[in-house]
């Protein structure tokens, strides 16, 4: 009988005993989301579509600009001979189109933006899934992004690098 309650003390104290082993085996995945963002075959060609775009409003902008610049040489060229009237006219011409072109750049930083977003999301949202599978599968806890550089210390014996994990999962559904 006493070999039994000792039996029995012995197995709760390991079983009160086991929660506190439970958590020195926590797991932690580690990895840069940025650089597996880059590293994906669809951010080359969101970048490359984004690039073109960009392209395309800078080519407006610099017809814009140029525009302004013959108007301001025109007004410089006939300033001395312009009637009151018409240098007035020429001088609101000036104001007018200085402010289109300062109001299409800020639309077209914003538009920008916009579709970098949108273009993004998609991928984001693959790369999501990816890290959620692997953390799933790895067993981990949470999957730490260092990029943000927001964790002075992560202890290595209950992290580990979660990039590779990742890039293979990418690599894999990319064949």
């Amino acid at each position: 009988m006493k070999r039994l309650f000792t039996a029995a003390l012995l197995i709760l104290l390991l079983m009160a005993a086991m929660p506190v082993a439970a958590q020195t085996t926590v797991r932690y995945g580690t990895l840069s989301y940025s650089t597996l963002l880059r590293e994906m075959p669809e951010y080359g060609l969101m970048q490359s579509r984004l690039n073109s775009l960009r392209a395309a409003y800078q080519s407006e902008v610099r017809y814009n600009e140029q525009s302004f610049e013959t108007m301001f040489a025109d007004y410089l060229n006939g300033q001395q001979t312009f009637a009151p009237a018409i240098l007035a006219k020429r001088q609101r011409d000036l104001q007018e189109a200085l402010e289109k072109s300062l109001a299409f750049r800020a639309e077209a930083d914003s538009l920008l933006q916009a579709a970098e977003k949108e273009m993004t999301a998609p991928i984001r949202t693959r790369l999501d899934s990816i890290i959620s599978e692997v953390g799933r599968e790895r067993g981990y806890e949470y999957i730490i992004d260092t990029d943000a550089g927001v964790f002075p210390f992560i202890h290595r014996s209950v992290a580990e690098d979660a990039t590779p994990f990742v890039r293979q999962r990418l690599n894999a559904r990319k064949e």
